[in-house]
């Protein structure tokens, strides 16, 4: 099924949302291992929604603190590292919670990992206990590709998944 977002009602959006959410479900049912189900979460929705253009998790590091390190994802080269509060993906893990950001270029400190990133969400990964132990990041090249329809549907399948 292909979408595209910008073109789509709200409605539509959050149904391709819980479809793909289903599908990931099922894929990782009986899965124990991080890695694949991070590496796993990231292809289904890349591939599920073409405006995506880089889809994929930042870890927070065990050895230093405060820092997160580029876990699985889909698309270009992103940043090796990035520093809590720092762009958007600090942001969201210093502040845990979900960024949504209509124009990168107009966020105070945002990183440009790739110059052609417009609008990106970034979701914090929570696991059982509480503890942060990820960020969920999106990005597009268009500006405003993402809303709260969005950040609704992540923040589910991030519970879901990894909680």
């Amino acid at each position: 099924m292909s979408y595209v977002a910008r073109d789509d009602r709200p409605a539509d959006k959050a149904a391709r949302y819980a479809e793909v959410e289903a599908e990931i479900l099922a894929v990782l049912d009986g899965e124990p291992n991080l890695t694949a189900r991070m590496a796993t979460v990231s292809s289904m929705l890349a591939d599920a929604f073409p405006t995506f253009f880089w889809t994929g998790f930042y870890v927070v590091d065990p050895d230093k603190p405060g820092e997160l390190v580029v876990g699985p994802y889909q698309g270009t080269l992103g940043c090796l590292r990035i520093p809590f509060g720092r762009g958007v993906c600090g942001a969201a893990a210093r502040d845990r919670a979900t960024q949504v950001v209509e124009d990168v270029h107009a966020f105070p400190g945002h990183i440009a990992c790739d110059s052609r990133s417009a609008s990106e969400i970034v979701v914090p990964v929570i696991d059982g206990a509480g503890n942060l132990i990820a960020v969920f990041d999106i990005d597009a090249t268009e500006t405003a590709a993402f809303d709260a329809v969005d950040a609704q549907a992540l923040e589910r399948l991030m519970a879901k998944v990894f909680g």
